[in-house]
C-alpha cells in the first residue's frame, strides 16, 4: 500500500511525523506538506503564483518534500505527477486539536482530504482532541497508533467515489480509549471576539481572538463521541446540497 502523508500544521509538525513512523508500520509512505502552518486555511487552490518543492527531513531522518503551497496543494500537486508511484489512499494529519462540527470548513487538515476525493482516491483527515497547547508537550503515540489501525482496516475495504472520513481520537491511551463511533458532525459554538489594537506607528489593526470554541453534546454527534471517549468516525460527501430544503425553496417561487 502506498499512503500519500500530509498535513496543515507544516512539514516539522510533531503529529505529522508520529503519523509517518506509525504508517510506515503497514505501508510505503510518501510525505508532502506544506512548508509553514496553514492551520484554519480551508480549501486552497493556489493559481496565481508558482508552488515551489523542496526536499527535506523530518526529525528521525525520514526524507520528505516541503511546498509552499497549502496542504490542498500538496495534494493535488502529489496527484497531478508530482509523485510518480500510485497513490492508494492520502491521510492528513494528525492534527493537534480536534476538527468537528463547523470545524471542517476551516480546516486545512480536512480539506486535503477533501481535495484526495476530488480525484477519486480515497482521503482520511485525522485529529487529536488534546489538551490546551500551553499545558506541555503533547503525546501523539496514541493518536498515532489508533490513527494506523483505522487506516489498516479501512484500506482493506471498498470505499466508495467522493468519499472522505474525518477522524477524531480522543486525549487517552490506547486503553482508556472506549473504541469507535461512527458520527454525525455536531454543532461547534464558536466565542470569537474582535480585538482592536494600534500598533507603533498610531495605525490600527485588528486580531480575531475569543476564548476556545465548545460544542452542543447531542448523542451520534462527532463532538459527544470525543467527550464520551469514542473515536470519532464522521463520512463527509463534497455534495453541499441541502436537499431537505430544496421543496421550501420551491415553494418561495422566486421569479425574474
Amino acid at each position: 500500500m502506498h499512503i500519500l502523508l500530509t498535513n496543515d500544521d507544516g512539514v516539522y509538525a510533531p503529529g505529522l511525523l508520529a503519523l509517518a513512523q506509525a504508517l510506515r508500520k503497514i505501508a510505503h509512505v510518501t510525505i508532502l506538506a506544506p512548508d509553514r502552518n496553514w492551520s484554519a486555511s480551508g480549501h486552497v487552490k493556489t493559481m496565481h503564483r508558482p508552488l515551489r518543492v523542496m526536499e527535506t527531513n523530518l526529525a528521525d531522518g525520514t526524507p520528505a518534500r516541503k511546498t509552499d503551497g497549502a496542504p490542498s496543494d500538496c495534494v493535488a500537486l502529489a496527484i497531478l505527477g508530482l509523485v510518480k508511484d500510485p497513490i492508494d489512499i492520502i491521510v492528513s494529519g494528525i492534527n493537534p486539536n480536534a476538527n468537528i462540527g463547523h470545524d471542517l470548513t476551516y480546516s486545512g487538515t480536512v480539506t486535503a482530504a477533501m481535495e484526495a476525493a476530488l480525484s477519486g482516491i480515497p482521503g482520511i483527515a485525522i485529529s487529536y482532541d488534546s489538551p490546551e497547547r500551553d499545558q506541555g508537550v503533547i503525546d501523539y503515540g496514541p493518536a498515532a497508533n489508533a490513527a494506523m489501525h483505522l487506516v489498516q482496516q479501512i484500506a482493506s475495504m471498498e470505499i466508495p467515489p467522493d468519499l472522505l472520513l474525518n477522524i477524531n481520537i480522543p486525549s487517552l491511551s490506547l486503553q482508556e480509549m472506549r473504541g469507535v463511533e461512527i458520527t454525525r458532525q455536531g454543532k461547534r459554538v464558536y466565542h470569537d471576539a474582535l480585538v482592536h489594537r494600534t500598533d507603533p506607528r498610531g495605525r490600527s489593526y485588528y486580531w480575531i481572538g475569543g476564548d476556545a470554541p465548545t460544542g452542543v453534546s447531542e448523542p451520534g454527534t462527532d463532538f459527544w463521541a470525543l467527550e464520551q471517549g469514542y473515536i470519532s468516525i464522521t463520512p463527509l460527501q463534497l455534495d453541499l446540497t441541502a436537499t431537505a430544503q430544496q421543496e421550501l425553496l420551491m415553494e418561495w417561487k422566486l421569479r425574474i
